[in-house]
């Protein structure tokens, strides 16, 4: 029987974090399959790779997490963006939400990140 995947896309700056998340989706039924350093990438590879789900950092050089939720949900607004943001950065998750964010998780959120993306792909 085939292994199916869930795809996802990881958007952060920090390359300790993709590393540190695409390790703990590896334990799982989930599949990096894309890795961005900041929100231009992510736009494009969200276009090219088509990924279930997109891990999205909010604070990201060139264009930030905001501006690459909202590209991506133009190009598909019912795109899965789950928005990761560090406390503190309270109005910047509301303005997610707004855009469009299926969910948001503040970091360090490695305990929650799991169960979070099972219920938004189930």
């Amino acid at each position: 029987m085939k292994k199916t995947f869930t795809t996802v896309l990881i958007a952060d700056d920090s390359q300790f974090m993709r590393n540190h998340l695409k390790q703990l989706l590896s334990n799982d039924n989930f599949k990096v399959v894309a890795e961005a350093s900041n929100g231009c990438e992510a736009i494009t590879l969200y276009q090219k790779v088509r990924p279930n789900v997109v891990l999205l950092d909010i604070i990201m050089p060139y264009k930030n997490g905001l501006d690459a939720l909202n590209e991506i949900k133009k190009h598909n607004p019912k795109a899965k963006v789950v928005i990761c943001s560090s406390m503190g950065q309270k109005t910047l998750i509301m303005e997610a939400i707004k855009l469009g964010a299926t969910d948001f998780i503040v970091k360090p959120f490695f305990h929650e990140l799991i169960p979070i993306l099972k219920k938004i792909t189930s």
